[in-house]
């Protein structure tokens, strides 16, 4: 029998590269999805080389919408089903949003929700119509809070996933928001955000994070929240008006 294909977007760094890693070692063949060819083909290399398995490679930013498509068609492409599609790739804004060019707050809401209804569309067709498979889309505990464009997108992710597992779930597919919180990627780096701007235990190893976030697709959670800490945090959250949320304005970016 063939192995099970996942396509993972965003998978040179962070929590994606610790999903490229665990599904390969789980017996997956990949498809790596971003848009740094580099760094997407030694990781394809090195997963092949140290699993075993198959690892093709999409050079693509999800932000451009002709890029874009290139990816939707591989979803598509019912030839060669993918049976779990990871909604990975992502980044964050420093400055608040009129600090911020509508252009770059434009980009960032092409890649966190344009990116992800196209792709979850894509994927979904094929998944239906054969009865099985599996989307897990990256969300972020920030959601839940009020803080900007950020937190706006990722709320419409795990809407759009808890909406779509209540779907399509008869129908043999299953859809699970991912809600992580600081996690210790380069994630923050990349806004020149300091491990200081958080106290040490709100911050998560990626590689744990990745494997609890597995075991809950596994027992067929339609929201992923890791850690005791962030599901208290979170459940906190969500049900706490916004107005008291505001206070807590370190809260929440994964």
């Amino acid at each position: 029998m063939s192995r099970p294909l996942a396509l993972v977007t965003g998978p040179t760094a962070g929590i994606g590269l610790s999903f490229a890693h665990q599904l390969a070692a789980s017996g997956h063949d990949l498809v790596l999805v971003s848009r740094t060819r580099d760094r997407l083909e030694k990781l394809a290399a090195e997963v092949r080389e140290r699993y075993g398995v198959e690892a093709d490679v999409i050079v693509a930013d999800l932000g451009d919408r002709a890029a874009l498509a290139a990816v939707e068609a591989r979803l598509a492409d019912a030839s060669r089903p993918v049976d779990l599609l990871v909604n990975n790739a992502g980044f964050g804004l420093k400055e608040k949003f009129l600090d911020n060019s509508v252009e770059d707050e434009q980009y960032l809401l092409d890649v966190l929700v344009s990116a992800v209804l196209r792709l979850t569309h894509a994927a979904l067709g094929p998944m239906v119509q054969r009865g099985s498979g599996s989307i897990v889309n990256v969300s972020s505990v920030a959601g839940y809070l009020p803080r900007g464009t950020y937190s706006a997108a990722k709320a419409y992710v795990t809407s759009l996933s808890e909406w779509a597992d209540l779907t399509y779930r008869d129908r043999g597919v299953r859809v699970m928001a991912l809600l992580p919180g600081f996690t210790k990627t380069e994630f923050h780096a990349r806004m020149d955000v300091s491990r200081e701007s958080a106290p040490s235990w709100m911050w998560l190893d990626v590689d744990r994070l990745v494997a609890d976030a597995l075991r809950d697709l596994r027992r067929g959670r339609t929201i992923s929240v890791p850690s005791r800490r962030y599901k208290v945090l979170a459940a906190a959250a969500k049900y706490t008006p916004t107005g008291l949320q505001a206070r807590f304005q370190g809260l929440g970016r994964r």
